[in-house]
């Protein structure tokens, strides 16, 4: 089996600028900080790991090249893409659309990049250069929307990249699971209608957006049922986590009969993060991970993609991120030097009842789902 690996140097290169989630303001009482949440070292760091631990001569490094506008254009609107452009051409940057978002000056090229790095390793994975892949790309992307980047989102990495199976390469179908902690507000707006893409997103409940991401929304029109979101409360860990794999990830994805699978994988879903209250650790996202190869197998002749999202945790992410890419590589994982540490926290093997009781109510909207 041969795994592609794709980062690019200007993925680090990202400016999020200082500021926690809003730039620093004395009237406001904010302080100036030196890392933004979104600072591009959490992922920097991933990729120096994979290189450090020896992981990186075990994949085949897939290049990384931009999305053009017409490929942008596919998912969002001109304006929104224009936008960013033009703001990417100010001394300073601009913002991806809702005031936390910041990019610095020529932050355009680096989100058309991870658009494109995307694009790239579902080129890799569908021509079969390799088996699967793992694109290690910056900005993130589920959160944005046709007409807005927001939630430290410019452009929406995953569907620009579905978008590109569909249409260029001719997949017939498509599931995207989102296991980032927030949940996939903007891929679930942009397939809503489309019966070709099936949408599924783990995520903790009301926590971003506040607003959406509940079991009963199942997508519109053509759409119907090919949205499924399991909002799981806060607490839940790598027991939670496999519960609602096991018992709503894979019998969905078994129902809807992918021709590829693409996985929007943050791990903001750590037990170390600062920006969530969900207890995965770096075990889990593998066990998690392992689930998925052996599904993909079964169903899409091991078709899978992994595109990175989220991920707060400057200690943690990339140990969670290495883990993941050496199980999709069959390589043994690294031992997690934070185990001693989270191994007794509450909450990371045990099921609670409230969280059983979420995945059985989204479970139950299995048998909904379209197949072929």
């Amino acid at each position: 089996m041969t795994t592609g690996y794709l980062w690019h140097t200007l993925y680090g290169w990202n400016d999020t600028g200082s500021g926690s989630l809003a730039p620093a303001d004395p009237v406001a009482g904010l302080q100036p900080v030196s890392y933004h949440f979104a600072h591009a070292d959490n992922k920097r760091r991933m990729h120096e790991l994979v290189q450090v631990i020896g992981l990186g001569d075990k994949v085949r490094h897939i290049p990384a090249r931009p999305a053009t506008r017409d490929e942008i254009l596919r998912v969002h609107t001109a304006e929104h893409h224009d936008r960013i452009v033009e703001e990417s051409a100010l001394p300073k940057g601009g913002d991806a659309g809702d005031g936390i978002s910041p990019f610095g000056k020529g932050g355009y090229e680096i989100a058309a990049l991870a658009a494109g790095g995307a694009i790239a390793m579902v080129d890799a994975v569908c021509n079969g250069t390799v088996d699967n892949g793992f694109a290690l790309v910056n900005p993130c992307g589920h959160h944005a929307v046709r007409e807005t980047g927001m939630g430290f989102c410019v452009f929406n990495n995953i569907a620009v990249a579905a978008k590109h199976a569909r249409e260029v390469l001719g997949v017939d179908r498509i599931a995207i699971v989102d296991w980032d902690v927030h949940h996939g507000n903007g891929t679930q707006a942009i397939f809503w209608e489309d019966p070709n893409v099936l949408t599924i997103s783990l995520h903790q409940d009301r926590f971003f957006p506040t607003d959406q991401g509940f079991t009963t929304e199942r997508g519109g029109g053509a759409g119907i049922n090919t949205n499924l979101n399991v909002p799981l409360p806060p607490g839940t860990g790598d027991g939670g986590y496999l519960l609602a794999v096991d018992s709503v990830v894979l019998p969905a994805l078994r129902a809807y009969q992918p021709d590829l699978i693409l996985v929007a994988c943050g791990f903001d879903p750590s037990i170390l993060d600062p920006l969530s209250h969900t207890m995965v650790s770096a075990e889990g996202f593998g066990a998690m991970t392992q689930r998925l190869v052996d599904i993909a197998a079964e169903l899409c002749s091991g078709k899978l993609v992994m595109v990175q999202e989220g991920g707060y945790s400057i200690h943690y992410v990339a140990v969670c991120g290495a883990t993941s890419i050496a199980v999709l590589a069959g390589e043994q994982p690294m031992a997690d030097p934070f185990l001693p540490l989270v191994e007794n926290m509450y909450g990371r093997r045990e099921v609670e009842d409230h969280q059983a009781r979420i995945c059985k109510i989204a479970s139950e909207l299995v048998p909904d789902i379209p197949g072929r």
